[in-house]
Parts: C-alpha cells; sequence; structure tokens
C-alpha cells in the first residue's frame, strides 16, 4: 500500500542526503519521482546535502497546491511513481493535505523529510500535520552531537555565536556559519536551555571566574 512517510530529525543529522539516496535507488530501478523542495541551502529548485551531493527539484512556493501540480504534470504524459519533499518543514499545514491526497487519491508515496522543531523548541506548523497525517514517522539514526558529545535533540539558532530565541521562524542558514552570520547549531536538550553553544562554552571555559585557582 502506498503511504506518506516522514523521516525526521535535527539538523545536520543527514535528511537530505537520505533523499537523495532514495532518489538514487528508485531511478536506478527505472522509477521517475517528483521532488519537491522549500529553501534548500543550494538555492531556489535544488535539493542537495551537505556531502555535496545536489540534483534539480520543484520549488514549492507559498500558496502552491502540490497536489493539482502533480495530476496537471501527469494529464501531461509525465511519470511519477514517487514523490520526495524535503526541507517539508517549511511547507504549509494544507499543502501536507495535498501530500496526503496524493498517496490517498494517486496511490503514490511520498517521502517527506524535515526538522520537528523551529529553534524555539515549537513545532514547525508543516511538520506538525505530517506528525498527525504521516502513516510513518521515522526518527533518523544518524545522531547529530551537541558539542559536548551528547545526542543533539534541538536547533538552535546563532548569531556571532550566540544563541538567540525572538526572531521570525524561518530564516534560512545553515550549520558552519560564519560567526556574523545568523547560523544554526544543534544542541542536547540541556545546554539548549541553558542557551549554552560551542562559542559561550568555549568563552566560559576560558573565563576564570568558572574554575576559581586557590592561591599555592
Amino acid at each position: 500500500m502506498p503511504e506518506l512517510v516522514f523521516f525526521s530529525g535535527t539538523m545536520d543529522c543527514g535528511k537530505s542526503t537520505l533523499a537523495l539516496q532514495i532518489e538514487h535507488n528508485r531511478s536506478a530501478r527505472g522509477l521517475v519521482g517528483m521532488i519537491f523542495t522549500r529553501n534548500d541551502r543550494a538555492g531556489e529548485g535544488k535539493l542537495s546535502s551537505r556531502l555535496g551531493l545536489v540534483t534539480d527539484a520543484v520549488e514549492a512556493t507559498d500558496g502552491m497546491d502540490l497536489y493539482a501540480h502533480l495530476v496537471d504534470h501527469l494529464s501531461h504524459g509525465g511519470r511519477a511513481d514517487y514523490v520526495i519533499a524535503d526541507e517539508a518543514q517549511f511547507l504549509a499545514p494544507e499543502q501536507i493535505d495535498q501530500l496526503a491526497r496524493v498517496v490517498d487519491d494517486l496511490g503514490i508515496d511520498v517521502y517527506a523529510f524535515g526538522i520537528t522543531t523551529d529553534f524555539r523548541s515549537k513545532l514547525f506548523p508543516g511538520s506538525q500535520r505530517l506528525v498527525e497525517l504521516a502513516d510513518r514517522v521515522e526518527v533518523l539514526q544518524v545522531e547529530a552531537l551537541c558539542w559536548c558529545g551528547a545526542r543533539a535533540t534541538h536547533n538552535a539558532r546563532t548569531v556571532g555565536g550566540v544563541m538567540v530565541v525572538e526572531g521570525a521562524q524561518v530564516v534560512v542558514g545553515d550549520v558552519n556559519q560564519s560567526a556574523d552570520e545568523v547560523g544554526y547549531e544543534v544542541l542536547c536538550r540541556r545546554h539548549h536551555r541553558r542557551r549554552m553553544t560551542a562559542a559561550t562554552a568555549h568563552a566560559a571555559a576560558l573565563s576564570p571566574d568558572v574554575l576559581p585557582v586557590s592561591p599555592a
């Protein structure tokens, strides 16, 4: 039976890499897919991974009807044996409904990939709808790590290495950004709650107030 599957995880855990691997495996067997994406780091209409892999995709813009787009593609002689939706957290809830309709009405598997919560630990509307509708939710097993070595479970937004907790929900950035840019870092829950990034932890470790040394 066709399924709507949501592959979720933090940033930097290999979601886009898995999406590209699924596309590769199926295309190698002669299957043809429709790939949707939104706000990819490589630019509009691209699906890319941090390993340097990239392929063309359809940019899912605001108000775009994904079901109607696919039906139009099929009606004009196109083919789609499966659908991949990367950066699915940026999709509107109604677009997630449209992906579910692709599964139910067209009998086509849909594989959605995205992070569940934003930098404030709040659910993205698109991810929330996927959790509500998906036949399966798969948490990726490639664990991203916090700077302390613990399993990373939260996405932090940083400016100059300092964690921020206010601002628009969607600001496109990436891990490993330069210090003066908006970037993101994955943290464990404890350090996300303490707003302690790798940069601030390093600064704290260098502070003489952290480990006072008694005179000899």
